[in-house]
This record gives structure tokens, sequence and C-alpha cells, in this order.
């Protein structure tokens, strides 16, 4: 059992998969499309991974604005979070991914990569952030 956490952007989603004992959270790609609105192939992708990984829940960011309010890209991820539901069979947790984009890039400039090499990285790394946030909570919640 493992949990899927994904960062939907305009044009590419960043995946990340949790460890078996659901304790850690690693980058595994990024699913990049042309256009905003061909999901089918992301989808089919997403699927793959799923199976891959046996992944039983997804957790998808939602991208809140800063001051809390729900925007368009919002929007967006809801549409984009039912159709996950319907494809995969799978509940997809939303979760706050505020500044995961930020905390992203920290780590890899901390890491040393050259800006230019940024774009290749940052959405699987807050791919990974989201999913490890989330985990984090389900294993306080626990104790």
């Amino acid at each position: 059992m493992r949990i899927m956490g994904l960062d939907f952007g305009a044009k590419t989603v960043g995946v990340a998969v949790s460890d078996s004992l659901l304790l850690t959270a690693q980058g595994v790609e990024i699913i990049r499309r042309k256009e905003e609105n061909k999901l089918r192939q992301t989808l089919a992708r997403i699927e793959e991974l799923i199976v891959e990984y046996e992944v039983t829940e997804i957790v998808l960011g939602l991208p809140k604005n800063m001051n809390a309010t729900e925007g368009v890209r919002v929007e967006l991820t809801n549409e984009f979070k039912e159709k996950l539901e319907r494809r995969t069979g799978l509940p997809v947790t939303m979760w706050d991914e505020r500044l995961t984009t930020v905390a992203a890039d920290k780590i890899m400039m901390e890491a040393g990569i050259r800006r230019e090499n940024r774009r290749e990285y940052v959405d699987k790394i807050a791919a990974a952030l989201i999913l490890q946030g989330y985990l984090d909570r389900k294993s306080m919640e626990k104790k």
C-alpha cells in the first residue's frame, strides 16, 4: 500500500510516491503535456504509475492563493480531481500546496542545482513536499 502525491500544473504534473510504510515521499517523475486541456495521456500515465507502485490513495495539491482564497487554478484542480477519481476509482485528498514550489526551489538552491536546470525538477520535488506534508499529518494523527 502506497500513497501518490501530485502537483498539478498548467502543462506538468509532478508525481511522488510514498514508501510502503507511509513514512517518506520520493519524487518519481514529471508528466509533461503540450496543451493544458489535453489530459488523456497524463491520466493514462498516472494509471500506469498507480499499478507499478501499488497505490491505494492519491493526494493532490490544492493551489490556494496566499490569502487562502480560491482562484482559477483551484477550479481546474478540482476538475482534475474528479477525472482522477472517475478514472482510477481511488480516493483523492486535496492538500494545501502553498509555498511548496518556493520550498522546492530553496532545496534545489541548497543542493547546488543551477537556476536554468531547476525547471526540470521543481514539480517532482513539489509533489514530494505535498505528499510528505500529508504523510506527516497522518503520522501525527495516529499518535
